[in-house]
């Protein structure tokens, strides 16, 4: 059975038991700056969970894009992934504990057809506060799972809590028997061949600050299956990669390397779990580049070792092989998740262009690491060793770790973290002495290009990309000089557009505008600035027309009209995913 039709199955039944379908929500969470991405299914409906009415009722279903980084040394084995999907169903003070387990029961055996006998069942065997859930346990005899196959477990296998205090509750978890060798009749909870396969969480009770517990007066139920796995079970497979998710893009990796599945079953596996992940990333209407801090660091590590394993497997990286398997993953998908349908260009240019940046010192850094690695006389690469291929050849950390790894050689990481925060203290001293410096004299040339860089900030935004920020800025008598973060070198047409956009509001003569206040109230209403942590309580915020507004020490003419006309003169690369445009005023 392929994983569409999984997906299809599974939402077309718990329509027909009253449930509304919601859409998947982003991989990257709206109003949640916890975390980066979204992780399980019922993290984006916490919320509602938590008490909030939800628009569409108490009975939700919904397939979910999650992403999951945090255990990235174990992709390349047979079960994990960094993007998978998370079938779930909800209710938010409705139906309880009777409902949901025959729903799920009746779900795996009469429309999956998974043999009973095949399955098995845990529960909350209770504690000083709680009882053991006898109503679950209950509910699965009467559906003919016998007690042999109900293993009672602690709060560490069979209990939810979000924190230390609130809305909590017992789960029971359902179990399949991935084995060929003979179903054993009693359920052993440490045998492997035991596969979890959906678990439901029945949230009935609030924990408080003293311990105490006590029972909701509305009850929710959270459950959630994962695609890949339950697919890897209907099709009788103990390799999530050798489902028919997976089938056309490794076959199609196979056909462009010079290798099989069989021989570079981790490789392969990496490249096509990291390039389906940098799809749903680079696709999310969040509009995620890469770059080096925060989500943009994680799309960018995955494309590059995606890249590193291409080129490993023997895939000639200037044959387009990133467009060719996007486009697969994409016409897969799109039905499901219409963003990569919408997105399709920025997902392809963003892969491509990412590729072009490193393709361009991978080969030279491989070189450098061969040389490194055989001239060391110890099993350890330092600290100096690690940045030095990080900051001239744009190798992660991660990466310089991977290929120790296979060479039984480790990395001072530690050593390496003391160097990289060292590297960014001076930067941003560097940075700063320069800002500074252009801004010494204060005098009215000055004043006035300080203004500009203003201008050119808010238009880049509009122009080229709303998430361009400032990264830099140099200015004296002659010239200014501005960085800024962008994935591309600008065209002839984005260049005339920023011009011409900063010299029509030039002409219409804004008032710059200036007022203090608290730091935290300046963020809040929208101003930016570049390193935050050095400004104190009490900030300048420089307003002009409704376009700009930053967090400055100054200086600034009191009117646009004061600049004279803008002139980009030169736009070029600074560093890897920094811009800069040296520009003049002319009077």
């Amino acid at each position: 059975m392929a994983n569409v039709n999984l997906k299809d199955l599974y939402i077309n039944f718990f329509i027909s038991k009253g449930h509304v379908q919601i859409p998947s929500a982003p991989v990257v969470p709206e109003n949640d700056p916890s975390v980066l991405f979204n992780t399980a299914g019922m993290q984006p409906l916490v919320p509602y969970l938590m008490g909030q009415k939800h628009p569409l009722g108490t009975r939700l279903c919904d397939y979910q894009k999650c992403v999951r980084t945090n255990d990235l040394d174990s992709i390349g084995d047979k079960t994990h992934h960094t993007f998978f999907e998370m079938l779930g169903n909800w209710s938010l003070g409705d139906y309880f504990k009777k409902e949901s387990i025959s729903w799920s029961f009746e779900f795996l055996t009469k429309v999956l057809n998974i043999p009973v006998e095949k399955l098995a069942v845990t529960v909350f065997e209770g504690d000083e506060t709680i009882p053991r859930d006898e109503e679950s346990a209950g509910v699965w005899k009467s559906l003919g799972i016998p007690e042999e196959r109900i293993s009672y477990l602690n709060k560490d296998n069979n209990f939810w809590i979000a924190g230390e205090t609130g809305p909590c509750g017992p789960d029971t978890e359902i179990f399949y028997w991935r084995s060929n060798d003979p179903v054993p009749e009693k359920h052993n909870p440490d045998d492997e061949r035991w596969v979890e396969i959906w678990n439901n969480v029945f949230m009935q009770y609030e924990k408080f600050a003293d311990g105490t517990v006590k029972e909701l007066p509305k009850k929710n139920v959270d459950t959630g299956m994962g695609v890949e796995r339950t697919v890897a079970i209907l099709e009788g497979v103990d390799d999530n990669y050798l489902t028919s998710i997976w089938k056309d893009v490794i076959d199609k990796i196979e056909e462009m390397s010079n290798t099989t599945y069989e021989k570079d079953a981790k490789s392969i596996r990496i490249i096509a779990d990291h390039i389906r992940t940098a799809v749903f990333i680079s696709g999310d209407n969040s509009g995620i580049k890469p770059s080096n801090t925060d989500q943009g660091y994680i799309l960018r590590r995955l494309i590059r070792r995606m890249i590193r394993h291409a080129k490993k497997i023997g895939i000639d990286l200037n044959s387009g092989f990133e467009r060719i398997l996007a486009e697969m993953i994409i016409e897969k998908y799109e039905k499901y998740y219409d963003e990569l349908a919408k997105n399709k260009e920025v997902i392809l240019d963003v892969l491509t262009n990412e590729l072009n940046k490193f393709n361009r010192t991978l080969e030279k850094g491989l070189k450098e690491f061969e040389k490194i690695v055989s001239n060391l006389d110890s099993k350890i690469l330092n600290k100096d060793l690690a940045f030095k291929l990080y900051d001239t050849y744009g190798f992660p950390l991660e990466l310089t770790v991977e290929l120790a790894q296979e060479q039984g050689i480790e990395v001072d990481k530690e050593g390496f973290n003391e160097k990289f925060k060292e590297h960014q203290e001076k930067s941003r001293a560097g940075s700063e002495q320069r800002f500074k410096g252009g801004l010494a004299g204060n005098g009215e040339i000055e004043t006035r290009y300080h203004t500009a860089t203003h201008l050119l900030n808010a238009a880049l935004k509009q122009v080229v990309d709303k998430n361009i920020h400032q990264r830099g800025s140099n200015i004296t008598t002659e010239r200014m000089r501005f960085d800024f973060n962008c994935d591309h070198k600008l065209t002839e047409e984005e260049k005339q557009k920023v011009e011409d956009l900063v010299n029509e509001w030039i002409k219409q003569s804004i008032p710059v505008t200036v007022e203090e206040m608290k730091k935290e109230d300046a963020i809040k209403s929208g101003a930016e600035c570049m390193f935050i942590e050095k400004y104190p309580d009490i900030v300048t915020v420089y307003s002009i027309g409704n376009f700009s507004k930053e967090l400055c020490g100054g200086p600034h003419v009191k009117n646009t009209e004061e600049l004279g006309t803008f002139k980009i003169k030169k736009e070029e690369a600074s560093s890897a995913g920094i811009r800069r445009i040296k520009a003049v005023l002319i009077k």
